[in-house]
């Protein structure tokens, strides 16, 4: 990095900066000219105000002007209006705002000032489907270096031009975006097996042919030769992944009959705030179903209903009598009552007479992910992303003809998500979900409903970029909100 070149990066301390002002906060991203922004002030405030101190605030104003500090406020409240912070919250405090709001906030603080390198861990965490739209746009327009850690593969393919592969313990780079480094990776591996299977055939062939023919004096001279041909030949050292895929795998033991679920007039008040308004759908057999929204509490509001966890104040919700139903929730605590319950012991409780097997059971967990001594460990102690993958476990033994996953892909790393996907498209049954995952979604939906506090957007036989692209939609959509 040059001397004058700058870096910034995304803080994950969404409350590290509760005593400063939304704006403020913003134009820290820059901590050179927010010092002599600080600095100037404290200057100007002083009723002593000295010759010295008229010269070193000559300096700063030199400095400030050159850094474009006039410009800083305007430009900060750009970037906040653009991810969707009003002007109206611009000077509230930090700890005023609500997480999803601090979460923005900070992300303007790391694209504040346009630095030289922008370093941005998992920056589509908490965000909105519309922001990161914004965000993928303007990180695909900037001029300098972006360097991104991200599980979203939309997002990756959206806005990478070269992919770093950190695996086998060596670090290589592809030019492209995700699903190019993908196939690349993967062409690359199947081609050195390839490679390394030709040689072990002629290792081969050319031990039999020693073996056979060392003690003919005839062939001794061919014999010794090709000895020397063995000799040169070695196969090339494919180390193990680290990556480690789950094996996810829904099945359903029932079909479905004609009826999945119908929706009527529901409505859900929380706290004395109206969440959901006369909801109205229905959802039938054959189509996998994406419930949406611009506020997570109303999508997971309607998912509770749906899987009968609440009940709503209003209306109805009437499923098919041919209907098995497995359900994740977004809490994942809910559903480990007994902390201290091993991870065996928990899910033999949802395993049939021929599963309830100490041998199925463990095979099944290492298909998982959790091996030898892992399988022991208390349930309260587990990671959000071994909690999701022992839900996923339960689910597939359930083997229901709907599946209901609020949000299954947070916690998960890249390769539980890819399973994950691969599986929910394939599997034959219904599928009823929320998700953050803008490539899940694509994925798997054909059916998308927006729900909230006033009412839904519902279209049958669509893709998410569909929804998300039709004008006549959007509109709709936009008046959900107003």
């Amino acid at each position: 990095m040059g001397p004058n070149e700058r870096m910034s990066s995304l803080s994950q301390d969404h409350f590290g900066f509760e005593e400063f002002t939304v704006m403020d906060t913003v134009i820290q991203g820059h901590k050179q000219l927010y010092q002599i922004m600080k600095e100037k002030d404290a200057l100007y405030a002083k009723e002593d105000f000295s010759e010295e101190d008229g010269i070193r605030a000559a300096e700063l104003e030199g400095e400030f002007a050159e850094m474009d500090g006039w410009n800083a406020e305007p430009d900060a409240s750009q970037l906040l209006q653009s991810l969707g912070i009003g002007e109206d919250m611009h000077y509230q405090m930090m700890s005023e705002l609500a997480e999803k709001d601090k979460v923005k906030v900070l992300l303007a603080q790391a694209l504040f000032g346009q630095p030289d390198i922008l370093l941005l861990d998992e920056p589509t965490n908490g965000l909105d489907v519309k922001t990161i739209s914004w965000l993928e746009d303007f990180l695909a327009d900037y001029p300098n270096i972006v360097i991104v850690v991200s599980h979203d593969r939309h997002f990756l393919n959206q806005v990478c031009t070269q992919m770093c592969d950190v695996d086998f313990g060596k670090i290589k780079m592809f030019v492209g975006n995700y699903d190019f480094w993908l196939e690349s990776s993967q062409l690359a591996a199947k081609l050195q097996a390839n490679a390394n299977a030709k040689k072990e055939e002629k290792i081969k062939e050319l031990q039999e042919f020693i073996a056979r023919f060392s003690a003919n004096a005839s062939k001794s001279k061919q014999a010794t030769s090709r000895k020397k041909q063995l000799e040169k030949i070695t196969l090339d050292d494919i180390k193990p992944s680290s990556r480690k895929y789950p094996f996810v795998k829904f099945e359903m033991e029932r079909e479905l009959g004609n009826d999945l679920v119908k929706v009527e007039n529901v409505s859900k008040t929380i706290d004395g705030v109206k969440i959901l308004d006369n909801i109205s759908f229905i959802l039938r057999p054959g189509e996998k179903t994406a419930i949406i929204s611009q506020n997570d509490l109303a999508a997971t509001t309607m998912m509770q209903i749906l899987a009968g966890e609440i009940q709503p104040d209003e209306g109805t919700v009437t499923w098919g009598q041919t209907t098995s139903r497995s359900y994740m929730g977004r809490d994942l605590n809910a559903a480990f009552d007994d902390k201290h319950q091993s991870i065996l012991d928990w899910l033999r409780q949802f395993a049939s007479k021929e599963e309830n097997d100490n041998t199925f059971l463990r095979g099944f967990l290492g298909k998982m992910l959790f091996s030898g001594d892992d399988i022991e460990k208390e349930v309260g102690v587990l990671s959000g992303g071994e909690k999701v993958r022992c839900l996923l476990s339960k689910m597939m033994l359930q083997k229901a003809n709907v599946l209901v996953l609020d949000d299954p892909t947070n916690h998960l790393d890249l390769e539980s998500i890819t399973s994950l996907n691969d599986a929910l498209v394939d599997f034959p049954g219904a599928i009823i979900l929320t998700s953050h995952d803008h490539q899940v979604i694509q994925t798997v939906a054909n059916h998308i409903v927006e729900v909230s506090a006033k009412g839904c957007v519902d279209r049958i036989e669509t893709t998410y970029d569909e929804f998300l692209n039709h004008e006549t939609v959007q509109a709709q959509v936009a008046e959900l909100y107003k």
